[in-house]
């Protein structure tokens, strides 16, 4: 595979890839539009959320109408039926986690409807995903899996017909230029929204631009990256007063000329001059009107009979001169319209965040809102990457095997929830993110099982393999109680790593040996106050057991511990000092003021670059409204009552605990806010490992805490951060590429989502700080980067959820969260290739498994086994193993990707050739085809159809 302008992504066309429409349900079903008239389309929709104000559960059956009138079940039901009444009629659907779990439960009768509404073009899936994703808060890994997830499942029941070919972000809160690209190279034709910053918009509407090229990439030659985007006018409700749901209060159309109550002539004039005005910002003549909004149509009557009268009475209207047609419609057909117009349309180079629907409305929380849920949905994309992979290489080994029957099934299907814009974004009820943390909980649970029955067929050996998931806070009853134990560390890369193990102890003294038996390094240290104040009674580990893991590509190693009877003094190497001065290791030196304790100095040895640094906690007070605007903060809006932030405190208390493998500072900022500085001996960055909580709020004020970067680099109010996670783009402050801003919130207004990293520069110098979950970041003033970590709010900001951020948590006093950031010091020609190859083993990092070391021979054909590579060698640094997976019983499903924007890196921003002959290399593959089909973005739509290799895969073009 050679991947051109360097981003090359293997998909699954038969899921994701442009799409041949059978006859019958492609765009020869559209209706007529005539031309020399105003074509009013027409687009009966329901928006679903897969939980917000209540769970998955509750929407799709119904359930705790007092807190929300909204059953999917019977919007389905109804919709059904009343499409199949008039053939005129039509309807788009978008969530496939709700229309799978209401397919599975009809009638044969009733699905043979379906699939002729469906074949006729008249009931028609949009978007396709199982969820409608958050383009802010998500990685562009689990996007692609939640796409694939429902794309399948689609393509699987409904064949060609089934396959949406426009994309529908109707609701999310901003929108990100990779989701763009993504949607590009995926093969749709479109992709339509309808939240818009409201200055953008006003600028639009009065240029005529609500509709656009929207380019994806600004290193990929055009046409690859691009994508025809449009924006809604009304973002996804009808126009006032043609709101005809069961719910709604706009008057139906009373037709009848003996009633006095006749009001035809009154919606005659009403639509007619909405349609002028909605015309007066769009370029061709077609416009799009959305007819429906939240859980609608769950009694569809009121909307067709009041839509098929409305059509009737304006299109009657043209034998008396009339130029308005109107028609039932669908985004496709309106985007099919619109691409016979053969209009010329302006080009979009950036993105659509941040997102304001007013003065001092910026909706820039939800980047950090419930951080813990972030950081577990990033974990939970990292465990379900490891469980698809082992139940690739091992097949029904992995999914029948000694520990039991199961699958990645469900943890995919929870990750797919847990994208939903109302899920990763931490906008949800209280009660509703519960759920989706126990849905992931419950995909972990089923995951666990696959994993283990894939290393025990993998090594030969039946263990008694348990997880440790608090290791974060030194919980693993396994190590802390046994006196010897194995550790089998996972890598799921497609490179070798050295990831640094640290599990609980209480033992003085361990010996580690590696696969081969060879005595590994190893180090105990004491267990930090910090660590036993927030894990309270859920563990009781004295210290910390750490050894470097060298593990090999696409597979484990395995290490052997065993406790040592040995005097205590005797062992203990760890020196304990307080109010350092400075940590050094080959790679950094880090300095720290010695009155006030915070870093002070960053130094990188191997480049010879040193930059004055200071980094502190900071915390600004949440708006609660003021004379300027009624808005407060809340879970998506961040408001700030100041520009300044208070300080958590000027002077830490420190101390430096340091061994043979890692140095640590710990400063102590505050009660609820501490920080480990740490240099691993032979890691070529800075680790700042920082815990906060519960955030006191006592005294009566919200507070959105930041981790605050001060330096000296003339930065001219730009910074840089990356989108989804996948490419980087450059911020500048108080500005916007496409209209003059006029800036309400020096602050959140210049706030951007951070997925990955962020980083300022200036023409000797970069700082990077890599994040491990999505969070909220901005330069606000030159010199200056900051991360908001944590958010606890004590009101609601009125945009629907109805609840002030609080999270109690397990104690009801607080939820404690810990984090890291990566900080990394160099030059910008250089910092690419370090700084991308760490964010990607940040999301896809090695998995640990233990095990009590007492197992049995799993096959007497098969001897045990302490290390394993499903590789014969390693990828390139340039290609990136994004999916290994199963697709079906008998097929794998292989995506590589070329994680290097063109022009990053003059080593890896090259084109890279990849040998993709299968050879079997275990006993896992031979029963398996492996399944490629790759979209090379250097000619768009160019496409492989499935095959299997060797032999030769046709192409196509669209």
């Amino acid at each position: 595979m050679e991947s051109r302008g360097c981003r090359g992504l293997l998909l699954l066309v038969l899921l994701l890839g442009c799409v041949r429409r059978g006859t019958g349900c492609g765009p020869e079903t559209c209706p007529a539009a005539p031309e020399g008239f105003l074509n009013v389309h027409l687009i009966p929709h329901t928006h679903n959320d897969v939980g917000w104000l209540k769970t998955v559960d509750q929407y799709y059956y119904g359930g705790r109408n007092n807190i929300q009138h909204a059953g999917v079940q019977y919007i389905l039901d109804s919709v059904v039926q009343q499409l199949l009444t008039d053939p005129r009629r039509r309807f788009i659907y978008v969530e496939s986690a709700f229309f799978w779990r209401w397919w599975q439960m009809q009638k044969e009768s009733v699905q043979r409807d379906v699939i002729q509404l469906i074949q006729e073009g008249r009931l028609e899936f949009i978007n396709g995903g199982w969820s409608m994703n958050d383009e802010a808060a998500t990685h562009y890994s689990p996007i692609i899996d939640q796409m694939t997830l429902g794309l399948q499942f689609l393509q699987s029941t409904f064949g060609e017909c089934g396959r949406p070919r426009v994309a529908w972000h109707i609701d999310p809160f901003g929108h990100s230029r990779e989701q763009a690209l993504l949607f590009a190279q995926m093969g749709y034709d479109g992709f339509f929204f309808g939240r818009l910053d409201y200055q953008d918009k006003s600028n639009r509407m009065k240029t005529k631009q609500m509709e656009m090229i929207w380019r994806g990439s600004d290193d990929l030659a055009a046409p690859t990256a691009d994508l025809f985007t449009g924006v809604l006018p009304n973002g996804y409700n009808p126009p006032d007063g043609f709101c005809w749901d069961q719910f709604c209060t706009d008057p139906p159309i009373m037709d009848d000329a003996q009633l006095e109550d006749n009001n035809v002539d009154y919606i005659l004039q009403l639509f007619l001059k909405t349609v002028k005005i909605q015309a007066s910002g769009y370029r061709s003549n077609h416009i799009a009107m959305t007819m429906g909004s939240d859980f609608q149509y769950e009694n569809a009557i009121p909307w067709f009979k009041n839509m098929d009268k409305l059509i009737d009475l304006v299109n009657a209207q043209q034998i008396n001169g009339s130029k308005v047609n109107v028609v039932y419609s669908t985004p496709s057909c309106y985007l099919t319209a619109l691409n016979r117009a053969n209009l010329s349309w302006p080009v979009k180079m950036d993105d659509f965040f941040p997102y304001a629907d007013g003065a001092h409305m910026f909706w820039t929380g939800y980047f950090t809102s419930r951080a813990a849920f972030k950081r577990y949905e990033r974990l939970s994309n990292n465990f379900l990457q490891v469980c698809n992979q082992l139940e690739a290489l091992t097949g029904p080994a992995a999914t029948h095997g000694p520990y039991g029957t199961s699958s990645s099934l469900t943890l995919r299907r929870a990750m797919g929830v847990a994208q939903h814009h109302d899920a990763v974004t931490g906008t949800a009820k209280q009660h509703v993110n519960d759920d989706y943390t126990l849905r992931l909980y419950k995909g972990w649970e089923t995951c666990q099982v696959v994993i283990s029955n894939a290393l025990s067929s993998l090594t030969g050996t039946k263990e008694s393999f348990t997880f440790c998931n608090l290791l974060n806070i030194s919980v693993c009853p396994t190590t802390e109680a046994a006196k010897s134990f194995n550790v089998f560390v996972y890598n799921p890369l497609g490179r070798a790593v050295t990831w640094y193990i640290r599990l609980p102890v209480n033992g003085v003294a361990y010996t580690v040996r590696g696969p081969s038996g060879d005595a590994v390094t190893s180090e105990v240290t004491p267990v930090s106050k910090f660590t036993k104040d927030i894990r309270r009674d859920q563990g009781n580990a004295e210290r910390e057991l750490m050894f470097p893991a060298q593990v090999p590509p696409l597979g484990f190693s395995k290490f052997t511990v065993q406790k040592m009877a040995t005097q205590e003094r005797f062992f203990i190497r760890t020196k304990k000092r307080t109010s350092p001065t400075k940590m050094e290791n080959k790679y950094y030196r880090v300095e720290f003021d010695p009155e006030t304790g915070l870093i002070s100095g960053i130094h990188n040895l191997q480049k010879g670059i040193s930059l004055p640094l200071t980094q502190s906690f900071y915390w600004y007070n949440a708006s609660i409204g003021n004379a300027d605007s009624t808005q407060a903060s809340g879970a998506y809006i961040f408001r700030p009552n100041q520009s300044n932030p208070v300080p958590v405190t000027h002077n830490v208390r420190s101390y430096l605990v340091q061994n043979s493998l890692v140095q640590e500072v710990y400063q102590n900022f505050s009660s609820w806010c501490s920080q480990v500085v740490r240099l691993y001996s032979d890691q070529p960055y800075v680790e700042l490992e920082w815990t906060l909580g519960p955030i006191p709020v006592g005294d009566h004020l919200g507070k959105e805490v930041i981790s605050r970067f001060d330096s000296e680099l003339q930065t001219n109010g730009v910074f840089y951060t990356d989108a989804n996670g996948r490419q980087v783009l450059q911020r500048r402050r108080d500005f916007r590429e496409t209209w003059s801003l006029v800036q309400t919130e020096p602050v959140a207004g210049n706030y951007y989502p951070v997925n990955s990293r962020i980083y300022i520069k200036d023409k000797n110098m970069q700082l990077t700080v890599l994040t491990d979950r999505s969070q909220g970041g901005s330069s606000v003033t030159d010199g200056s980067l900051e991360l908001m970590v944590q958010r606890r709010l004590l009101y609601d900001d009125a945009r629907g959820v109805g609840e002030p951020l609080l999270e109690f948590g397990q104690y009801s006093e607080g939820i404690v969260v810990r984090g890291r950031h990566l900080v990394l010091l160099d030059t910008p020609q250089d910092a690419a290739d370090l700084h991308r190859t760490l964010a990607l083993q940040e999301y896809m990092s090695p998995q640990i498994i233990l095990s009590s070391g007492d197992g049995v021979s799993y096959s007497s054909k098969q001897d045990p086994i302490s290390q394993f590579s499903a590789l014969r060698a390693p990828l390139p640094s340039n290609v990136h193993l994004l999916t290994l997976a199963l697709h079906e019983p008998t097929k794998l499903l292989l995506r590589l990707e070329h994680p290097f924007q063109g022009r990053e890196s003059s080593n890896y921003s090259q084109p890279v050739t990849v040998n993709l002959q299968v050879r079997p290399r275990s006993v896992a593959f031979p029963y398996i085809r492996v399944v490629w089909d790759l979209l090379l973005i250097h000619a768009r739509f160019l496409l492989y159809r499935s095959c299997s290799p060797p032999s030769p895969c046709p192409r196509w073009k669209k």
